[in-house]
Formats: C-alpha cells, sequence, structure tokens
C-alpha cells in the first residue's frame, strides 16, 4: 500500500483520494512516445495495457460524423465486451478520412495486437487532432513497435501516455481513488485529454478509466453513462461537439471482491468515487479550456427537474456573454437571466435568485444593490460559481466552463498550422 501514502480523506466521502495514474490499479501498464506525428516534439501515440481481459465499456461522441477509430472500437467491444489495450494517436483525428481512413484505424488495432499478441478485438482505438488528414502509417506503425519496451504499470509509462493524448492541452488531466469493497482496497484512476471542441453532448473529450474492481459489463455500462450524463456531459469550453470523442472505462477484476452490483453492500461508496475521478477529470478539462483563465461553475437549484436544472445550468456556462463577461470580471447578472429565459426550461420570472459566489445580484427576480468593488475582486479570482436558485422544484443540477478570451480565437485561427 506504499502508492497509498499520500491519501487523504473527510468524513463526507465514503473514499480516499490519493495520488495516482491509470496504472495504479492492479494489472494496468502504461506507455507514450513521439512517432512523428506532431510537428513539435511532443509524444503522439500512447497506449494503455492491461495484464488480463478487462472487463470494458465506453461512451462515443454523438456527432454524426465518427472518425474511424471509433467504429473499431464500437466492433472491439462487440464481440467480447473485454480488452487487453487501448491504442492512441494524438495530432490526427483520422476523422472524414474515408474509406483510407477506416482500413488505418483496423490497421493500427492489428498491429498493436500482433505486438502483445492478443486478438485484434482486445485492443480498442482512439485518435484526436486535424480533421480530414490520412494518418502517417509509416510514424503510427513505427510508434506501434516501440510501445510495449516503454510499458510500465508504475512511474514514467503514464506520465508518458498521459502527455502523448494532449493536443492544444497545456496540462494533463489525472485523477485517482481508492475504496474499500468488501475490506480490500479498490482503485479507480483516469486520464483524459479535452481543451477545443468541448460541448456536453456525450463527453467531448478523450478520457479512460481503469479500475481493478470485479464487476460485470453491463453494471459497468450502465455506471459509466449515468456518471457521464452526470460530468463530461456538464462541461463545455466552446459549443463544438468533435468527431473523436470517447470514454472507454477497464476493470481488471485483479482487487478479488465479490463481484459488484448495485445491491452490493459497498455500491454506493464504489459509484461515489466512481464519479469523483470522472468529475475531477471534467473539471480539469473545462478548466483547461482553450486561452481560459477562469473555470466556471453554474449550480442550479428549485428546478422544477433535475432535467431541467441541467438544461438551465448547461445554457449558462455555455453562452458567450457569461463566458466574457467572467473573462472582463463583469458582474452582469444580466447574462445569466438571460441564458436562464432561453435555455427552453419552464421558469417563473418572478422567483429567480442568483448570486455570483457569495454576493447576491438578485432576488425574487428583483435586483439587489452589491458592492462593485467586492464583485470585482471576486471574478478575478481563478474561479467563478454563480448560484441560481428557482424556486420551482427540487431539481438540481452542476455545470462547468470556463471564460472566453482573445486567445481562444487566436488558437483555433490557425490551429491546423
Amino acid at each position: 500500500m506504499e502508492k497509498h501514502k499520500h491519501a487523504t480523506m473527510t468524513m463526507e466521502r465514503q473514499f480516499e483520494i490519493i495520488e495516482g495514474s491509470v496504472t495504479t490499479p492492479q494489472g494496468f501498464r502504461a506507455s507514450g512516445l513521439h512517432c512523428g506525428l506532431k510537428k513539435t516534439s511532443r509524444n503522439d501515440i500512447g497506449a494503455i495495457v492491461c495484464d488480463v481481459p478487462a472487463v470494458a465499456a465506453a461512451v462515443y461522441t454523438t456527432n454524426a460524423f465518427q472518425a474511424a477509430p471509433l467504429a473499431v472500437t464500437r466492433a472491439s467491444l462487440a464481440a467480447e465486451g473485454k480488452l487487453r489495450a487501448v491504442l492512441v494517436n494524438s495530432g490526427n483525428a483520422n476523422a472524414c478520412t474515408g474509406k483510407q481512413g477506416e482500413a488505418d484505424a483496423n490497421r493500427m488495432r492489428s498491429a498493436f495486437a500482433e505486438q502483445l499478441g492478443v486478438a485484434p478485438h482486445y485492443v480498442a482505438v482512439a485518435s484526436t487532432g486535424v480533421i480530414g488528414e490520412p494518418l502517417k502509417m509509416d510514424c503510427i506503425e513505427r510508434g506501434i513497435a516501440e510501445l510495449p519496451a516503454g510499458l510500465t504499470a508504475v512511474g514514467e509509462g503514464a506520465e508518458q501516455f498521459a502527455q502523448a493524448i494532449l493536443t492544444t492541452d497545456l496540462v494533463k488531466k489525472e485523477a485517482c481513488a481508492v475504496v474499500t469493497i468488501d475490506g480490500k482496497p479498490v482503485t479507480i484512476a483516469g486520464s483524459a485529454k479535452g481543451s477545443g471542441m468541448i460541448h456536453p453532448n456525450m463527453a467531448t473529450m478523450l478520457g479512460f478509466v481503469t479500475t481493478d474492481a470485479v464487476i460485470e459489463q453491463e453494471v459497468l455500462a450502465a455506471l459509466l453513462k449515468r456518471t457521464t450524463d452526470a460530468t463530461f456531459n456538464m462541461i463545455t469550453v466552446d459549443g463544438d461537439t468533435s468527431t473523436n470523442d470517447m470514454l472507454l472505462a477497464m476493470a481488471s477484476g485483479l482487487a478479488g471482491h465479490e463481484t459488484l452490483q448495485e445491491s452490493h453492500s459497498d455500491w454506493s461508496a464504489f459509484a461515489e468515487a466512481f464519479q469523483y475521478v470522472c468529475e475531477q477529470l471534467a473539471k480539469a478539462i473545462a478548466r483547461d479550456g482553450e486561452g481560459a483563465t477562469k473555470l466556471i461553475e453554474v449550480r442550479i437549484a428549485g428546478a422544477a427537474s433535475n432535467e431541467a436544472a441541467s438544461a438551465i445550468a448547461k445554457s449558462i456556462v455555455g453562452s458567450s456573454l457569461v463566458k466574457s463577461a467572467v473573462f472582463g470580471a463583469d458582474a452582469n447578472w444580466g447574462r445569466v437571466i438571460a441564458a436562464i429565459g432561453y435555455s427552453g426550461q419552464q421558469v417563473n420570472v418572478d422567483t429567480v435568485d442568483i448570486q455570483v459566489g457569495p454576493i447576491a445580484v438578485l432576488s425574487q427576480s428583483t435586483p439587489v444593490a452589491f458592492d462593485e468593488e467586492e464583485a470585482l475582486a471576486y471574478l478575478k479570482g481563478d474561479t467563478v460559481m454563480f448560484h441560481v436558485n428557482l424556486h420551482m422544484g427540487t431539481g438540481a443540477a452542476t455545470a462547468w466552463g470556463c471564460d472566453l478570451t482573445y486567445d481562444y480565437v487566436r488558437i483555433n485561427a490557425a490551429y491546423r498550422t
């Protein structure tokens, strides 16, 4: 248990937060390297490998133009519901590349399976980067041949993988937690990338969750979908849903406890820890939005339903005017009320309360006098929270996003170059 020595615990949680990576759960190794897809020397190909066939599940982008790697991963999971590895490249999305793109994605799968000595359906594939350009398969195949030598269960391998999946991201995104199931420690960890083309519509990014829990495929799939709806589906950066987004979970089963079901006495603790990992990754993506300087968190209470609360929270956090006001440290609550009004959800226009952080700016839909200097000081921080109470019911939801800055335009004006 040496790797858990940095653990911290609060009374509210049923799990411990620990320092770790996708290789912290038992049975997982990872590696990453630069194979030549990117013009810089940053890593651009990586892999997570499980020592045993891992129960696996995934959710995918809802964009109609889905990249070739998603079809390959769907086919792999359909065969047995288990995986031994996921192979990821950055710098090229292999999206909208026709029959050649499909052939290249399948070649990636079969080539890495051959390197590992496993059946092709035990390998998933993911890609991220520029749309519409064919893969440099000579670079890919060179990278695939070199990846196995770098696979490690601790230390460098996970770091190299986390760097390999990044595109315009400024920082890697990782989270890790440990929970007790049947008296045994079970670890859940995750790594993700995402900075631009981020909008709640499945999980607009690439994300990978590993665990050593013993769990059936159908149970893991259902948990992943529910958790995605409450975390990755509640983030936005720019309103664009990518062609390549995928969230993949793998469970090695090496923790050795009784099989997890919703009826298991420790299920709530496991589900809570699983959601924590996904929420931390989602918030890290929002915070690292292209050009962003601030994380925006919108908390809705008193909505007619949870679904209504979610829609309203997304409407606010996705508003370009709200995002611009946050960037300018302008306590313009009118942007927030406008976003509530066009959310398409039922609201009582006479009962809305709004707080900017701790500062009340609207009560029962009536403006409240507030100290502009206090509000300015609050809005200059790196996290800005909006609290909205609609006083209509018990529906609640939280969404995350980021401010809209000059740098977002600069980055995306020259994305290919």
